[in-house]
């Protein structure tokens, strides 16, 4: 719909005004692997929650997919429990009754024809039984190698197809990881783009629908403070963790495979770098966006000697949240002679005019002290300081830091005088939490995604480009660490002593997140 065409929709409503909440068209949402831990912890109530919200339209169906003998009932059941136990939103009956009766589910596994042709058949009935004009966006709640089969069967079906009779957009939405690397991500995302068309596919990355990390474009572009020195004049370093207390947990098979690097750095680090380190765009839209963040990922540059700037770390048994814990190698289903990384820090370089100079230390981890992500712009030290040095001896640099979770907010880390008779300067935080300043409570990231693949909303979504520029950061790292064996470290520390040595080798330290 243009400006004018909703313009004369509603004459009361500027169509530029992004304040009030917009509300999709009458749609469904079908999920492939409906019965994961994904659906039942995530997707599920995170519709619930628009519900609760009023933000889903009133003509609204989920349809499920899984290798169950479910009917209906059953599913809707199912989906009532887990909207109950893992919603954001405080529990109403009243909202779960304009929900029930919009639960569909069909049983079949990803290469049963039959099954598919029921799906379609399905889908087709709606647009009469529940008004739904024929759009629908297919989520794909599944393992990365079922992506494929899924994906032709919608095409050998035409539910992929948004110009079929009746009209009605189709969208699918893929979860990460996207490829295992380069070569297998441009495959796929070749035959996505084939099967739904590029406008039509939505790659999630969770992390980008996070109220924080939507916050750092408002901090970066909407104040006059920060934007003059965020670039090599001023900044000395910048830090991305993203740190997790527990093991692999039920996941053993996909990241034996897979390991740090590729489950979260390719995708969620990477973008957390992109958005920090990204120019002022054009405009406040998907492509403008996306152009400014491209260019980042194609910037950046690997150290020389990887063997100094490239570590690799797997957890061994230790002590967590005080409490004993297992090895990697003694998890469940995890053979004894795994390489695979469960720790990865990597020093980078943009090159570009803002960023010369400027290393981006980025890590991540499980079995770490404790959950959290942050990212931390160092500045460098004053010029000169007309204080003795005993006066400052305990003063560090300053420190500007964006909260991703799990206490959403900022600090500003800067040196101020102890109160006393004398000069001595210390550093001091002052800092902005979201759940003490504003009244309303975060939105789950999983709701402000699904409602934009519903609007047709690409912002908060990577694309096949940026995709591409990730793996090409990554497929080195992968390549050089190849027949290599990963640094161990105790479960319950910030990872191995070759972290730590990276960073103090030109002279700087983790910050304690």
């Amino acid at each position: 719909m243009d400006s004018e065409a909703a313009r004369l929709a509603n004459p009361l409503r500027d169509p530029a005004d992004r304040r009030l909440p917009r509300i999709p068209e009458p749609c469904a949402l079908v999920i492939f692997g409906v019965t994961g831990d994904l659906a039942k912890k995530k997707l599920i109530p995170a519709v619930y929650d628009l519900a609760n919200r009023g933000l889903l339209p009133a003509s609204f169906v989920i349809v499920g997919f899984a290798r169950r003998d479910w009917g209906n009932e059953t599913f809707e059941e199912m989906a009532r429990e887990a909207a109950k136990s893992h919603a954001r939103t405080p529990w109403r009956e009243t909202v779960w009754e304009r929900l029930a009766g919009n639960f569909k589910f069909v049983p079949g596994s990803f290469d049963d024809d039959a099954a598919f042709d029921k799906l379609d058949a399905t889908v087709d009935e709606l647009r009469e039984s529940h008004g739904i004009v024929g759009n629908a966006a297919f989520y794909f709640s599944i393992p990365p190698g079922a992506f494929p089969t899924v994906l032709k069967q919608l095409q050998r079906t035409g539910m992929s197809d948004n110009r079929q009779d009746g009209g009605g957009w189709r969208r699918v939405v893929v979860e990460k990881p996207f490829g295992s690397d380069r070569a297998s991500a441009s495959e796929l995302n070749g035959l996505v783009d084939r099967v739904f068309t590029a406008p039509d596919v939505f790659r999630i990355d969770h992390y980008l629908g996070k109220e924080t990390v939507q916050n750092i474009f408002a901090l970066r572009f909407a104040n006059a403070m920060f934007e003059p020195i965020w670039n090599s004049n001023y900044v000395d370093h910048v830090q991305i963790t993203m740190a997790e207390d527990v093991g692999i947990g039920t996941r053993a098979g996909f990241y034996d495979d897979n390991g740090a690097a590729r489950d979260v750095l390719q995708n969620h680090v990477l973008q957390l770098l992109a958005i920090t380190a990204m120019e002022q765009p054009v405009g406040f839209d998907a492509d403008e966006i996306r152009i400014e963040k491209l260019k980042v990922l194609r910037a950046i540059k690997l150290g020389d000697n990887l063997e100094a700037t490239a570590i690799r770390g797997q957890y061994g048994s230790g002590w967590v949240q005080g409490r004993p814990v297992n090895g990697y190698h003694s998890e469940e289903n995890i053979p004894a002679d795994s390489t695979t990384e469960t720790f990865a820090a990597v020093q980078l370089g943009i090159q570009n005019r803002r960023w010369n100079g400027v290393p981006f230390y980025l890590r991540t981890g499980k079995r770490l002290p404790k959950r959290v992500t942050e990212i931390a712009v160092v500045f460098k030290e004053a010029p000169h300081m007309p204080f003795a040095d005993y006066d400052a001896q305990t003063l560090g640099n300053n420190q500007l830091v964006i909260r991703v979770q799990p206490d959403e907010g900022i600090t500003v880390k800067f040196g101020s005088k102890v109160p006393g008779t004398g000069m001595e300067i210390r550093d001091i935080s002052m800092g902005f939490g979201y759940g003490e300043t504003f009244t309303e409570s975060s939105p789950e990231a999983y709701e402000r995604l699904i409602l934009d693949v519903m609007l047709g909303d690409k912002t908060l979504f990577p694309d096949a480009h940026e995709v591409d520029a990730s793996w090409a950061v990554v497929d080195p790292l992968e390549e050089f660490w190849a027949g290599t064996k990963p640094e161990p470290y105790e479960s319950g520390t910030w990872g191995p002593t070759g972290a730590d040595l990276m960073l103090q080798a030109s002279g700087r330290r983790w910050r304690r997140a």
